[in-house]
C-alpha cells in the first residue's frame, strides 16, 4: 500500500549510508506538507544518521509556517541561485519529496536534472516521472508525503520510533494536519494510525493546532470575511471562485502563506461541487482547485491550469497573456471553463 517494499527499503538505507552529503528538495511555494516533511527528514538525517543533510527550498516558506523551523530557515534557492546551483552539483544524493515532476521545482529544475547525484523521489501525487529517480517510493492512497516519508522512516528504523528525532516526528504530524485540513478530507485508515502512533510517541498536536489555527493575525481574518463577502462567486452549475490580483492582495495586507485554506470555504455551501482560487503572483495567477466527491479537481486542473495534483485537491497556474490576453479575463475563463467541465 505505501509501495516501500522491503527492497526498496534497502536500497534506501545503502543510499543513505554511502551518502555523505545529501541535499532535500521540495516544490515551489511550500505548503506544510512541503516544510514538514523536508524538515522532518533534514533533523532525521542530521540526528540519528549524522549526515550532512540541508533542505533546499525554491522559494522563501511562508511565515506562517516558521514554527516549523525555530532554529532559523531552510534555504531558498531564489535568494541565492548560484550558491542553490552549487549544494546540488557537490550533492551525492539528493531526495525529493512531495512532487511528481521536476517542473514543480521551478528555479531548481536545471541544476536538479544536471546534478549527477542519485536522486530518491518520496511522494503522493498522480503520475510521477519516475524516469527522472534512481528509486520512487510513490503512493496516491496516503494522505501526504508525511504520511508517506513517516511509514518509510519507520520502516528505515525497524519498527521503532526510538530513534526518531522529536522534531521530526512534530513537523510530519504538522504537513499531515494540513494536508488533510485537520482531518478534514483524504484521511486513510493508515492516517489515523500514524496519528495515534505519534500522539503516543509524545508529539504535542494542541500545539501543533495554536500554531497553525490560533495564531492568525486579526487582519487574515477580517480578509477572509470581507473576500468571502465580496470576492466569492458561485455559479449554478455548482462551481465557486475567487480572483484576487496583486493590487487586491496588497490591499488587503495578505502576506505569502496566508490565503491558505482559503479555497476550502466555499465548499461548505451544500450546492457547490467544485471551489477554484486564483491569486496574482509573480505575473501569473496561481490556482488552487478543491472538489467534493464524486469530482475531479485533478482533472480540472490539468485541462485548464496546465496542473495537476489529487482527486479533490490540485493546483496550477493561469498565464497572462497566453490562456487570456489581460488580467480581467481570468473570471469569464473560469466561468467558460466550468461550462464545459460540469456539464460532462
Amino acid at each position: 500500500m505505501l509501495d516501500s517494499d522491503a527492497v526498496k527499503i534497502a536500497g534506501l538505507k545503502s543510499l543513505i549510508e554511502a551518502a555523505s552529503r545529501i541535499r532535500i528538495v521540495v516544490h515551489t511555494h511550500p505548503d506544510g506538507d512541503a516544510l514538514g516533511s523536508g524538515t522532518a527528514l533534514e533533523r532525521y538525517l542530521r540526528e540519528t544518521w549524522g549526515k550532512d543533510a540541508l533542505l533546499m527550498l525554491p522559494d522563501p516558506a511562508p511565515d506562517t509556517l516558521s514554527f516549523l523551523r525555530p532554529e532559523g530557515v531552510a534555504m531558498a534557492a531564489s535568494l541565492d541561485p548560484q550558491k542553490a546551483g552549487e549544494e546540488l552539483s557537490g550533492a551525492d544524493l539528493i531526495m525529493v519529496l512531495d512532487l511528481n515532476r521536476l517542473q514543480r521545482t521551478e528555479c531548481l529544475e536545471g541544476p536538479l536534472t544536471a546534478s549527477p547525484a542519485k536522486k530518491v523521489l518520496i511522494d503522493h501525487h498522480l503520475d510521477p516521472d519516475r524516469n527522472a529517480f534512481d528509486l520512487v517510493f510513490s503512493c496516491t492512497e496516503v494522505s501526504s508525503t508525511c504520511e508517506l516519508l513517516y511509514f518509510i522512516i519507520k520502516e528505515l528504523e525497524g519498527g521503532s520510533l526510538d530513534r526518531i528525532p522529536a522534531g521530526s516526528l512534530y513537523a510530519l504530524m504538522t504537513g499531515m494536519t494540513t494536508d488533510t485540513n485537520n482531518f478534514a478530507n483524504s484521511v486513510f485508515p493508515a492516517t489515523l494510525q500514524m496519528a495515534g502512533e505519534l500522539l503516543a510517541a509524545g508529539v504535542d498536536r494542541d500545539d501543533i493546532l495554536r500554531n497553525l489555527y490560533d495564531s492568525d493575525r486579526e487582519e487574515r481574518l477580517r480578509a477572509f470575511a470581507d473576500i468571502l463577502s465580496r470576492k466569492l462567486v458561485i455559479l449554478p452549475c455548482g462551481l465557486a471562485y475567487i480572483v484576487l490580483t496583486k493590487e487586491e492582495m496588497d490591499a488587503y495586507s495578505l502576506k505569502e502563506g496566508e490565503t491558505e485554506g482559503l479555497v476550502n470555504f466555499p465548499l461548505r455551501v451544500e450546492k457547490v461541487k467544485l471551489s477554484v482560487f486564483l491569486r496574482e503572483q509573480d505575473g501569473v495567477f496561481r490556482a488552487s482547485v478543491r472538489s467534493k466527491k464524486g469530482w475531479s479537481a485533478n482533472a480540472f486542473a490539468t485541462l485548464f491550469f496546465h496542473g495537476g495534483g489529487h482527486l479533490q485537491a490540485a493546483g496550477g497556474k493561469l498565464l497572462w497573456p497566453g490562456d487570456i490576453a489581460e488580467r480581467g479575463d481570468a473570471a469569464p475563463y473560469i466561468e467558460k471553463a466550468a461550462a464545459r467541465f460540469m456539464q460532462k
